[in-house]
């Protein structure tokens, strides 16, 4: 009876890390690694064309603005705490649209002369 118990609450546990690891799986695992991916978009942007050199000023602007801050929270203490790395997140995420909406807005670069 008791080595059933510890069989079910170790497949239990197993079944629920599992689960866990699979839905942490899709988020980004560090501040550093979104603004990478980010600064990956934005190149991608650059070489086919779908962003205007105004727009890639601005978006590199953004994220100078966002690694400026970023360097202020870590040097303030110990890492980041919960509201410093939410902070930067919501920062990462408004970025993250204004990529998007600049890729996507149909503007076309001026043809080099």
């Amino acid at each position: 009876m008791f080595a059933r118990r510890i069989g079910m609450v170790v497949m239990g546990l197993t079944l629920v890390s599992t689960a866990a690891f699979a839905a942490a799986g899709n988020k980004p695992r560090s501040v550093n690694a979104r603004e990478h991916r980010q600064a990956e978009r934005i190149r991608n942007g650059v070489k086919n064309d779908e962003l205007t050199r105004a727009e890639l000023d601005r978006l590199k602007a953004d994220e100078a603005a966002v690694r400026a801050e970023e360097r202020v929270y870590r040097q303030s203490g110990n890492g980041l705490n919960k509201r410093e790395y939410g902070d930067l997140e919501r920062d990462l995420n408004r970025t993250s649209r204004e990529i998007y909406r600049a890729k996507h807005n149909n503007h076309e670069r001026p043809a080099a002369q």
